[in-house]
């Protein structure tokens, strides 16, 4: 009776949320049953399958869905900003002006873009299971990480090399799968409005509604030098949607970590997140003061200052939230009744007993390194795009001599043809800006590790940050996309006799992150991953597989509807209209329009929607994701979440967390009255 009487607690707990609109559903999992009771609508394996195909995921951590049959891509600007920055330069920064190619030939390439899309899975659970069965937890995850590029490698043979095959851990390792894509390397920018109305509001707006942000970017995918064909596209509502109307979110969340135990939660609140806000705090303070010493140096980070800041909030509101007794609380009391639970059964308590207390060795043994493996092997002492090639030139010239299935992961054979367009991109490389990120990285490793760490004598020598900063980067030759190719063509042998000092850099470092690296697999990463898959197979016998997995940038459904919410008492209505945008319009940014919309101002109607909230539990990788009706047709587009939404990293409280989307309506008039994109809105399938 006691573990019945326990697992009912948990269950009700449970279904609590369950009745709720939270979730970010798997393709295969979505929960129909419990839609079609609530909203009275029938989301089918159809539907669900036409919203998959339609559906993309740009490689940079944002989703998109396609728009038209010719390859055409809604998106954020801001998941864009990369391209634009990319694209632009001191004569033509098109941030500020935008961007509209009249016709194709004028469509820009987004240098290293990259756009896919899920075409089929394939649960392998069970060989993982098999490759890991009775070893210790060091060769369980090598063998798991062998069984898993094994795996890819077979899945893109079968498909003769059409697909791109990625290995998927769900549940926290309670399930593998092999995710199968359909890739775009040849990605170029159509549409995009200008900064000021994409991000009208700047910081001070951000994670806040009410809002009026245009933020939408047309791309286009290519194949073989022509458009792509893809007929899975969505159709446009003219009118977007009404309150209270169900709606629907697909794209690919970044993370979450609801799965947590509290040793992991406690770790991230104490350790990673402020030495993270310490950081990057400092960072954008430098970033700023650099920015008023040049036109040129104020373009350059532009975009990166205020995506800076979004991660500021963010990570300032995951601590709050983790500050939260009364949450935390809830949280402990769940997790101790799911381990009273699984102890109450001989046979539970046998084979998952032991599992928190292997997290919470982990978490301590992860405390012991943290600096040191974050500093040097994950290169935040050393940040810069110079060294970035540099290390993925070391790197990745070492692997390549490896047998596949022996490689890091970030090097297998599925995995360099991401690397290598990445490598080998043309992007304009600010070296001035270079200098500033890596002499503040520098400063920080020193900072944290101390003058007398042993990697700090490795990299630093008698060498002041500033000064090494300034030698690398003025030395160093690898901004020549040439240069890069030649050192990554031509192997081990080429790296070794290189004189670029980024490269020498790495090479130097390289032995002692690589030790560092091996140490957090074998003491972190191999006990945590097992304890973590013990506590999922635990949960799935205690509560079934009828819920939804944590995050990891896969493709996920979420459900809610168009609602407002109570703040301080006071309603907020879902709903904002283009009058409001220029009430509040003060002529200095972040609140200044572009002249395109003060032109415009006469010609557009007041009372058109411009953004909306929704219920739907989303969170950071969904920028850009489609907001669909129960028809399948697009009703907005994703582009943040309220204040509220950040918590919803740990935990989803359906009644104040909100998803922040453009209307449809809007955009079809923005594109019509001040861009005069008709060729853009012809290609469009809109409906009433």
């Amino acid at each position: 009776m006691q573990i019945r009487a326990l697992a009912i607690s948990i269950l009700i707990t449970l279904s609590a949320a369950a009745i709720a609109d939270e979730g970010m559903w798997t393709i295969d999992n979505f929960p129909s049953g419990r839609v079609a009771d609530r909203y009275g609508v029938d989301i089918n394996d159809k539907w669900l399958r036409s919203a998959q195909l339609a559906t993309t995921r740009l490689e940079n951590g944002c989703t998109g869905s396609f728009a038209s049959a010719d390859g055409l891509i809604l998106t954020n600007t801001h998941c864009t900003w990369g391209c634009i920055r990319n694209l632009s330069s001191a004569e033509r920064n098109l941030s500020d002006e935008g961007f509209m190619a009249k016709s194709r030939d004028e469509e820009l390439q987004c240098p290293g873009q990259q756009i896919s899309v899920l075409l089929d899975f394939e649960d392998v659970t069970g060989a993982i299971a098999d490759a890991t069965q009775g070893l210790e937890d060091a060769r369980a995850n090598e063998a798991r990480k062998a069984a898993l590029t094994d795996l890819e490698s077979a899945c893109e043979k079968d498909s003769s090399g059409e697909l791109n095959c990625e290995a998927v851990s769900l549940y926290n390792g309670g399930q593998y799968f092999i995710y199968k894509y359909k890739r775009y390397d040849d990605v170029r920018l159509v549409f995009a409005p200008e900064l000021d109305i994409a991000a009208f509001g700047g910081d001070p707006d951000n994670f806040n509604f009410p809002r009026w942000c245009l933020d939408m970017t047309f791309l286009r995918a290519y194949e073989d030098g022509k458009p792509a064909s893809t007929p899975n596209y969505l159709s446009w509502r003219k009118g977007g949607p009404q309150a209270d109307d169900p709606v629907f979110i697909t794209g690919h969340p970044g993370s979450t970590d609801r799965l947590l135990t509290m040793s992991q939660l406690k770790f991230l609140r104490d350790v990673s997140y402020p030495n993270w806000l310490l950081r990057y705090s400092e960072l954008r303070g430098r970033m700023l003061a650099w920015a008023d010493t040049s036109d040129e140096a104020a373009r350059v980070v532009q975009q990166r200052i205020l995506g800076i800041e979004n991660g500021i909030k963010v990570r300032r509101n995951q601590l709050k939230a983790l500050q939260n007794d009364q949450m935390m609380a809830e949280k402990a009391r769940q997790e101790s009744e799911l381990r009273a639970t699984v102890k109450a059964d001989p046979d539970l308590n046998a084979t998952y007993g032991d599992a928190w207390d292997i997290i919470d060795g982990a978490v301590e043994a992860h405390r012991n390194m943290y600096e040191e493996h974050l500093f040097i092997e994950l290169a935040a002492g050393i940040q810069g795009d110079l060294f970035d090639y540099a290390r993925t030139i070391v790197r990745g010239t070492a692997e390549r001599e490896l047998p596949n299935n022996e490689r890091i992961r970030a090097y297998t054979d599925t995995a360099l043809p991401q690397v290598e367009q990445n490598l080998l991109a043309a992007r304009p490389i600010s070296r001035e800006y270079d200098k500033l990120r890596l002499t503040f990285s520098l400063d920080k490793m020193r900072e944290w590790l101390g003058p007398d760490s042993q990697y700090v004598h490795t990299i630093l020598g008698n060498e002041s940050p500033q000064s090494l900063a300034t030698s690398l980067v003025d030395s160093s030759q690898l901004d020549d996309p040439a240069v890069r190719e030649a050192l990554w063509k031509g192997g081990k042998d080429a790296v070794m006799a290189s004189d670029d000092p980024m490269i020498k850099l790495a090479l130097a470092i390289d032995p002692e992150a690589r030790a560092l690296r091996k140490r957090y697999e074998d003491e972190v990463e191999a006990p945590r991953v097992r304890g973590e898959e013990m506590i999922a197979d635990a949960r799935f016998h205690v509560f079934g597989t009828d819920t939804y997995p944590d995050a990891t940038f896969t493709l996920r459904v979420t459900y809610g509807a168009v609602e407002g919410w109570e703040e301080r008492g006071q309603p907020v209505d879902p709903f904002t209209q283009t009058s409001r945008l220029f009430e509040r319009t003060t002529g200095q940014r972040p609140f200044m329009l572009p002249d395109s919309w003060s032109r415009a101002r006469e010609d557009l109607d007041p009372e058109t929607p411009f953004n909306f909230v929704a219920t739907t539990d989303i969170t950071g990788g969904n920028s850009g994701s489609p907001i669909v009706a129960a028809d399948g047709a697009l009703i907005g587009l994703a582009f943040d979440g309220n204040i509220h939404s950040i918590a919803g990293n740990y935990w989803f409280d359906e009644s104040i967390n909100r998803t922040v989307g453009v209307n449809t309506a809007i955009m079809l008039e923005a594109l019509d009255v001040v861009y005069d994109a008709d060729h853009l809105i012809e290609e469009l399938t809109i409906v009433e």
